[in-house]
C-alpha cells in the first residue's frame, strides 16, 4: 500500500488512475485493517507528494515544461498563484480524471511554502482515503460478493494487465524524469543546472 501511494502521487504517477484507491478499497473489504491500511496510503502519498513538489521547487519552469501539459499550464499556474492552498487541496481531495501532478509541480515550482503545501496535501489525502477506508468496511461484503461471483474468473488476466501497464508506466516515466534531468542549460545534469545541493 505504501509504495503504490508513493509512486501513486510522485513525479511518476501510477498509469491507471486512482490505483491506491482502489487498493485500499480492496484490502479493506478483504478484512485488511482499515486504521494501518488508511495510515500507510496517507504516508506513502505524503513522500510521493513531497517528492513531486521537491522536483518543482528545484526545477523551477524547466520542470514545468516538462512534465505539465501545455494545454494546461496557463490554467494550473493561474489556479496555483492565486489559490495556492486551495490549488493543492481540491486536485489532492478530487478523485481522477482530476490531475494532481501539475498541481503539486506547479505549487513547488512558484514557491508555496513547504509546510503549507504538506498541511494542505496531507488534510486532502485523509479526508480521501479515510472516505474509501470507511467505503471499504460500509460496503466490502458486497464488493467480495460481486468479485467472487461476476469477475473472480478475471482475476489472473486483470493483474497481468495491470502489472504490465504499471510496469510500462514506470518505464515510461523514469524515461523521462532521465530526459529532463540530462535536459539542462548546455547539457548539465538537472541536479547541477538547478543547484539540489544548495
Amino acid at each position: 500500500m505504501f509504495a503504490v501511494a508513493v509512486f501513486d502521487s510522485s513525479p511518476i504517477p501510477l498509469p491507471i488512475p486512482g490505483s491506491t484507491d482502489l487498493l485500499l478499497l480492496w484490502q479493506v473489504s478483504h478484512k485488511g485493517n482499515p486504521w494501518v491500511l488508511a495510515l500507510c496510503a496517507i504516508a506513502g502519498s505524503l513522500a510521493g507528494g513531497f517528492s513531486c513538489w521537491q522536483l518543482g521547487r528545484k526545477g523551477g519552469e524547466l520542470a514545468m515544461r516538462k512534465f505539465v501539459p501545455a494545454r494546461i499550464h496557463d490554467r494550473v499556474v493561474s489556479w496555483v498563484e492565486k489559490r495556492p492552498i486551495v490549488a493543492v487541496f481540491l486536485p489532492t481531495m478530487l478523485p481522477p480524471p482530476i490531475p494532481l501532478s501539475p498541481f503539486i509541480l506547479a505549487a513547488g515550482a512558484l514557491g508555496v511554502p513547504r509546510n503549507r503545501f504538506l498541511a494542505a496535501f496531507g488534510a486532502a489525502r485523509t479526508l480521501r482515503y479515510g472516505l474509501v477506508a470507511w467505503l471499504g468496511i460500509k460496503y466490502g461484503r458486497g464488493i467480495v460478493v460481486l468479485w467472487s461471483k461476476e469477475l473472480a474468473k478475471w482475476s489472473t488476466p486483470l493483474l497481468i494487465v495491470f502489472l504490465t501497464v504499471t510496469a510500462i508506466g514506470l518505464s515510461y516515466g523514469v524515461w523521462k524524469l532521465r530526459a529532463f534531468q540530462k535536459g539542462g542549460p548546455r547539457g548539465t545534469g538537472v541536479i547541477e543546472a538547478v543547484g539540489v545541493n544548495d
